[in-house]
């Protein structure tokens, strides 16, 4: 039976571990054995990209594979073919779809009809891939083992009482998969956004039934200062994301106060680090000197995006164990 990844929930903490422990194990070994020889990724692009395109692309390269490219343009989803007619006809050629897309209804709608996996690459709602590379970040530089299991359970592994602190857009797609994914793994998450730009209720209230652990806590403040105090992550991400540029000027606005600067960090734990999906806007959901110090792990969470993708698709075309 396929397995789609649409969501960060789609899969359980158990799988989030397999998936990231296999990253880390590829990555180590520089693993690019030919595991998806003759297999075929189509990527659908509504949404321009640089680390999506690129992490997908070379790792199916890496792994032996074939990556074909095409945008909602020139398929003309939902218009020129509808949702059924590009799900069965992919199916019949390829063996995993990723899309990239401006409404989560549009994945949503392919998955239905596919009969190969279905990944999300970033929609309005939720941008998993891009979570499953930061938990591999934090995990290299915040966690810990505690036994040597090559699969443990979640609540054996070291991430667990962790705090993370997203600053800015509640309302965004990173946030509300970041939420989720920390919801499930025992981490503090709290988030700092203005009136108006919280998570969206429904990612909210499952975030909140997914807690697990003492002290574990999801939570949504309008005090940034507040919000970073004692945290082990703090993460931001663009103030206008794609979509959101008839606002622009509403949105700098709204958002003036809630710049991750180099006194903000201070009220971090001193060995806190910095993350950002990227693209980044220096100068305004993050001053230059923070995410180009020493605590920005950016450019290691960039290129985990490779690892954790090629993991990923080795993961939902059940070759994993051809790489043990």
């Amino acid at each position: 039976m396929k397995k789609d990844f649409l969501s960060i929930t789609d899969l359980s903490p158990k799988e989030i571990w397999e998936v990231i422990t296999l990253a880390k194990k590829m990555k180590k070994n520089g693993q690019f054995k030919p595991v998806l020889e003759n297999k075929t990724l189509v990527m659908i692009f509504e949404k321009p990209s640089l680390r999506t395109r690129l992490s997908f692309e070379t790792g199916m390269k890496q792994l032996g594979g074939n990556a074909v490219y095409l945008t909602g343009k020139e398929i003309g989803i939902g218009s020129r073919e509808s949702f059924k007619d590009i799900a069965k006809v992919i199916s019949s050629m390829a063996d995993t779809v990723m899309a990239r897309t401006f409404q989560h209804e549009t994945i949503s709608e392919l998955a239905k009809y596919a009969e190969v996996p279905v990944i999300n690459g970033l929609s309005d709602l939720e941008h998993p891939c891009q979570i499953l590379a930061d938990l591999l970040t934090i995990y290299e530089i915040k966690g810990k083992i505690f036994n040597t299991s090559p699969y443990p359970s979640p609540d054996r592994r070291g991430l667990k009482g962790l705090k993370l602190a997203f600053i800015g857009d509640g309302e965004n797609n990173v946030c509300h998969s970041l939420a989720l994914a920390c919801a499930m793994l025992g981490i503090d998450f709290v988030a700092a956004s203005p009136n108006g730009y919280f998570m969206k209720p429904t990612i909210f209230v499952k975030a909140k039934q997914l807690a697990w652990g003492p002290g574990a806590r999801i939570l949504q403040l309008t005090n940034p200062y507040e919000a970073v105090k004692d945290a082990d992550i703090v993460y931001t991400d663009t103030w206008i994301s794609m979509g959101d540029e008839k606002e622009a000027k509403k949105r700098v606005i709204a958002f003036k106060d809630y710049q991750v600067t180099t006194d903000l960090m201070k009220l971090a734990k001193n060995d806190a680090i910095f993350m950002h999906d990227m693209p980044a806007h220096r100068g305004k959901e993050v001053a230059a000197e923070v995410i180009d110090g020493l605590q920005s792990v950016i450019y290691q969470q960039a290129e985990n995006r490779l690892h954790a993708q090629k993991a990923l698709l080795v993961y939902l075309m059940a070759v994993e164990d051809d790489i043990h």
